[in-house]
């Protein structure tokens, strides 16, 4: 890596990841849980893609993940070169765009690595050295995409078809004949037993030039509208938020559609590692290592003479048992539970879509809700009254605000809180209390080097998150 220019990652991280429900929600998507181990696969994709030879990451996210991704970064005492702000979802055509020609205003030449956030991939020195090993190409003008050796017929993946002749265990990019959609069971046994096809990964090496030069030749509408959203973005807190009118009439499409399925000037890196995008539960079982009766389970999971079977608890304090099954996936979550044969775990998106349609909270919300302050999670909700746990991080605060239609008792149980209410400040130690009147201008904040954690009673006529006045807020939310 001596001799190859820095290598900027360009993380995706907007996505919601529903095949994951009921973990991945909306309010807080697979890549930023801890699905496999200690980090979240979002810090595993930035811890794999640093260190010699790599610049700090841009991460192209949507508005409420900025602060997550601040966060994040930061426990791996990492910062980021840039964190761009989709003011919408418009697919990977328009955020990839937008990190090259945020580059590109300082290097043209800059050599960037586009990779989504949520994959596993356990050895992260490998992956490093497929990426050293494609550089050259890039830095010649081409446009490498990765392509991983298939161990199954699988219909859940796109495929890269090779070129007559191409090796497709080489350590060096290969010739690409065409991409492939996701094909059925029958189609994806034929390409395995040919042998001369690899997973499409997703992830891409170019330089910021050859892929603006791409968009000019295959996509210039969408070019001129990311252009147009660089041009008018506006930052605010370090963050880079491209403007809403230009984007928000871009296409809704991929890369691949967009320009890698018209170009001519594309390379393979075969990677033969481990890699799954946990595209779903059964891909989760899989790369979680089956015991001898290919079952999975949490901690606070218990399964019986089961076998094929992933049992997954995200509360300490709910017990889940299986007995006697087969081939079934179970995750349990306080506010809703998830049962499926695991040949149709890739349906609970459908499941997501039926709990939106009936107005439920659970399709998209989690019951803890994350903030850059920290997070919250509703305890008992009833007609007039909901008890809230409120966990704030050390130094944070919360915005000065106000309700029209509720009041609110504050119990501090661990840490100290500086409370704002009207012209009265003072602090609050563990096992003191304050109330907050309707209507009240107040604040909470954390002025301690621990967190603080409060016990709050709301009463009113209506509690809903949209009942609040925002004065002053450290986070820029409006």
């Amino acid at each position: 890596m001596a001799d190859t220019p820095l290598i900027h990652p360009v993380l995706l991280c907007g996505g919601s990841g529903t095949r994951l429900w009921p973990l991945s929600r909306r309010s807080y998507p697979k890549q930023f849980t801890r699905l496999m181990g200690d980090e979240s696969l979002f810090q595993a994709s930035a811890r794999r893609l640093s260190g010699p030879g790599y610049a700090p990451p841009v991460a192209v996210t949507g508005d409420p993940f900025r602060f997550i991704v601040v966060e994040q970064l930061a426990a791996l005492e990492q910062a980021p070169g840039a964190i761009l702000i989709e003011p919408e979802g418009r697919n990977t055509a328009p955020a990839v765009l937008a990190a090259a020609l945020h580059l590109a205003r300082t290097d043209p030449d800059a050599l960037m690595l586009v990779a989504p956030s949520d994959h596993v991939i356990p050895d992260a020195a490998g992956f490093r050295a497929g990426v050293a090993a494609a550089a050259p190409r890039a830095l010649a003008g081409d446009m490498v995409t990765f392509g991983i050796t298939p161990d199954r017929p699988e219909t859940g993946y796109g495929y890269l078809e090779l070129a007559s002749g191409a090796d497709p265990t080489a350590d060096a990019p290969q010739p690409l004949a065409r991409f492939i959609e996701k094909p059925d069971a029958d189609r994806a046994a034929q390409m395995i037993a040919a042998g001369r096809f690899l997973w499409n990964a997703g992830i891409f090496l170019f330089t910021a030039g050859t892929i603006r030069d791409a968009y000019a030749a295959h996509a210039p509408a969408i070019l001129a509208g990311v252009t147009a959203a660089l041009d008018g973005a506006k930052t605010d807190l370090g963050f880079t938020r491209l403007a809403a009118g230009p984007w928000g009439v871009l296409d809704d499409i991929s890369i691949d559609y967009a320009i890698m399925e018209k170009a001519s000037n594309l390379a393979v890196m075969p990677y033969t590692g481990r890699w799954s995008d946990l595209g779903g539960w059964d891909a989760v079982r899989r790369e979680a290592g089956p015991d001898d009766n290919g079952n999975v389970c949490s901690d606070h999971a218990t399964a019986l003479d089961c076998t094929g079977t992933l049992l997954r608890s995200e509360n300490p304090d709910q017990e889940l048992v299986g007995i006697g099954l087969t081939d079934i996936v179970a995750v349990a979550m306080p506010d809703a539970v998830l049962v499926a044969h695991a040949s149709e775990a890739q349906r609970v998106k459908d499941a997501v879509a039926a709990l939106k349609a009936q107005g439920r909270p659970q399709a998209v919300q989690l019951p803890v809700d994350y903030r850059p302050w920290g997070w919250f999670e509703s305890l008992v909700i009833g007609e007039r009254f909901q008890v809230k746990r409120i966990h704030v991080n050390p130094g944070a605060a919360l915005s000065l605000q106000s309700h029209h239609h509720r009041s609110e008792h504050w119990i501090v149980v661990e840490g100290t809180a500086r409370v704002t209410v009207d012209d009265d400040v003072r602090l609050i130690s563990e096992n003191e209390s304050v109330y907050i009147p309707l209507g009240a201008v107040h604040r909470m904040e954390n002025p301690g080097k621990i967190p603080m954690v409060l016990i709050e009673v709301q009463t009113g006529t209506y509690l809903g998150e949209d009942d609040i006045i925002r004065y002053e807020d450290v986070y820029a939310r409006s």
